[in-house]
């Protein structure tokens, strides 16, 4: 009953961070476009937009923090593998729980800073300084959601490399390989082949 508990967790986690993760990859090309268009105005029409780089800036700023908790359940992160790769299995998951408990910690300080942040924007209406002068606010919200799905993500891999330190065996019942590690060809979390 515990064990489908915590799967049942890890699977709701892999989805929400999946789709979110995918949501922003979706913003790539309004990037792309923001960017072509400011050079096209200021090039060829020889008008520059006053727009253009706060958006691109804000768009970008949503790509990297909102894919980063796709990037970690995929663990694609930088990693220094030195030692991490020489030692045992269980090993590893020590290590592991050792560095989620950090991350989590970090995160959680800033997605309180960064609520802070969003009141005071809202509060004292703070804008971006440029001449378009856009609100702050909602970077603010998009740092708590970045923030609170890479807490997520850090739980369900917590609670994976738990799970393998005391029993040995992958939660997601995968026998080749442990603590939520899946393979880098043809990645799909459990339940989204079909979105």
């Amino acid at each position: 009953m515990f064990k489908m508990a915590m799967k049942g967790y890890c699977l709701g986690v892999n989805r929400l961070v999946y789709l979110i993760g995918f949501s922003a990859s979706v913003l790539m090309p309004l990037l792309a476009l923001a960017v072509g268009f400011e050079v096209f105005s200021r090039y060829v029409l020889g008008s520059p937009t006053i727009w253009a780089y706060d958006v691109s800036l804000f768009l970008f700023g949503y790509i990297a923090a909102l894919g980063g908790a796709l990037a970690q359940q995929k663990k694609a992160h930088i990693n220094v593998d030195v030692f991490y790769l020489s030692v045992s299995a269980r090993f590893k998951s020590l290590f592991n729980l050792f560095s989620y408990a950090l991350a989590i910690f970090f995160l959680a300080v800033v997605l309180m800073m960064s609520f802070g942040k969003f009141e005071e924007a809202i509060e004292f209406n703070y804008r971006r300084q440029s001449e378009w002068a856009p609100t702050m606010a909602h970077f603010w919200v998009m740092m708590m959601v970045a923030c609170g799905a890479f807490i997520l993500q850090y739980t369900s891999d917590l609670l994976q490399d738990l799970y393998f330190l005391f029993t040995e065996r992958d939660l997601q019942g995968q026998e080749e390989e442990h603590c939520g590690e899946q393979a880098e060809s043809n990645y799909t979390p459990a339940g989204m082949e079909d979105v």
